[in-house]
């Protein structure tokens, strides 16, 4: 039997979600010369706004569990919206991560959901008469130098989904939801964005970077933050505005929240995102609808020895772009036929005394007798790409004598979360289309 030592301190702690704050500064020189890198902080760790320091680890997991559940719900089509307007559908602070920006001339500095699974980057702003409670002012985008609306016949409006002419016919609106009923409508505009970098001290400016300025927002957001900023695939995302600068590239590496060294993640971009050397492994980036996604193709899941196989949807055969990878959904969901016949492999290469989730949101569960288990290997074998998980993530611990599956059944939706990506550097190729993953201790980036 392929097992590994495992220890519970590891579980308890990797088992919390993270959060990215992205520092400081960088110049489009920069970029454009060679690459870029961010410090990723845990949602958790007492550098986050978000950390609350009388929460238990068992209420922080209970709270990851429910976003995650949430976070599933933004990918699946919604009866209330045509198929083609899906990609503006993102989610609201259910998301993990959180990014720190400045915008407008001079700069305001914003913390903004970043988010993997969307496109457009938004913020509230003045007049703001139905917003949701922030702490930090709104964005006043007359106190901007460089911020312009953009006109309803422009490219940039017609680059975006579901849009609308201003009453007086002059400018581009937006409008934005959720399936938790969140939303944001606003004017969509164009002003400079500025990002931060580990690797350089100089500020710099993304000018003319398409925005939405929101008037109208509410839902399950938090007053901490501002907004989203989309990491996704589509036109108007983050990463799409600035490809041509960073070639299509981008990567980050999800320390596990154990780490004795308390370094940071890293989220890297263009020439500095490359994924290269011994272990690395890449497989396809499908083109499918919405292309804010990012569609890899699983064929087969192995634990130990044995390998099982996925069937296409109707049993065809067809797993192209069977799953979505998603830095923002916790636990990762397989088909229902399918994850159970991969939860009764677990459960044959574990003999323990089985426990029960009280929130009955996974499904395998043991009370471990000791302070370290033997965890099966588990491997995803995408196609090209034969990845095997930390064993450190593939449980998690959801309270004081309960140690869980990381995984979820889910016929419509299959994702591969971010705690089955922790530890492994995990780099996009928007031009090769490609993902590639490579085997890393992620505190030594």
């Amino acid at each position: 039997m392929a097992s590994h030592h495992h220890s519970l301190l590891s579980l308890a702690a990797s088992a919390t979600t993270f959060s990215i704050i992205l520092l400081c500064c960088f110049t489009l020189t920069v970029a454009l010369n060679g690459g870029f890198s961010v410090d990723l902080i845990h949602r958790d760790s007492p550098d986050s706004p978000f950390y609350n320091a009388s929460e238990t680890h068992s209420q922080r997991v209970a709270k990851a569990l429910r976003r995650s559940i949430n976070r599933v719900n933004h990918f699946k089509p919604s009866s209330s919206v045509s198929p083609n307007l899906a990609q503006t559908d993102i989610i609201s602070n259910s998301g993990e991560y959180l990014m720190k920006y400045s915008v407008g001339t001079p700069p305001v500095a914003i913390l903004g959901v970043a988010d993997t699974g969307s496109d457009l980057i938004w913020l509230q702003c003045k007049p703001c008469p139905e917003c949701y409670n922030q702490a930090a002012p709104f964005f006043d985008p007359e106190m901007s130098t460089t911020y312009k609306s953009v006109s309803c016949t422009s490219s940039q409006c017609e680059s975006l989904r579901k849009t609308s002419c201003s009453n007086d016919g002059t400018s581009c609106q937006y409008s934005v939801s959720y399936g938790d009923k969140s939303f944001s409508n606003g004017d969509l505009a164009v002003d400079t964005f500025t990002l931060g970098s580990t690797t350089n001290d100089h500020p710099v400016s993304l000018p003319e970077t398409i925005i939405g300025c929101g008037h109208d927002n509410n839902g399950h957001f938090d007053a901490k933050g501002s907004g989203i900023v989309g990491l996704g695939g589509g036109t108007v995302s983050l990463v799409s505005q600035l490809s041509s600068s960073i070639s299509g590239k981008f990567s980050y590496c999800l320390v596990p929240f154990t780490s004795r060294d308390e370094k940071s993640s890293k989220l890297k971009f263009g020439s500095e995102a490359v994924v290269l050397g011994p272990g690395t492994v890449s497989t396809p980036l499908v083109p499918k609808s919405p292309d804010t996604f990012y569609f890899l193709t699983l064929e087969a899941m192995s634990v130990g020895s044995k390998r099982l196989e996925l069937s296409g949807s109707s049993g065809s055969g067809d797993l192209e772009g069977n799953i979505i990878i998603d830095s923002g959904t916790t636990v990762t969901t397989l088909p229902t036929e399918f994850y159970s016949e991969f939860e009764s492999a677990v459960a044959e290469e574990i003999d323990l005394e089985r426990g029960y989730d009280p929130s009955q949101f996974l499904s395998l569960c043991y009370k471990p007798t000791s302070d370290s288990i033997e965890i099966p290997s588990i491997t995803a074998h995408f196609t090209g790409a034969d990845v095997k998980l930390n064993p450190d993530t593939t449980f998690i611990q959801i309270n004081e004598e309960l140690l869980c599956l990381a995984f979820r059944a889910n016929q419509e939706i299959t994702i591969f979360g971010n705690l089955a990506q922790s530890n492994l550097l995990v780099g996009y190729d928007l031009v090769k289309k490609t993902v590639s993953f490579k085997p890393t201790d992620c505190t030594k980036l």
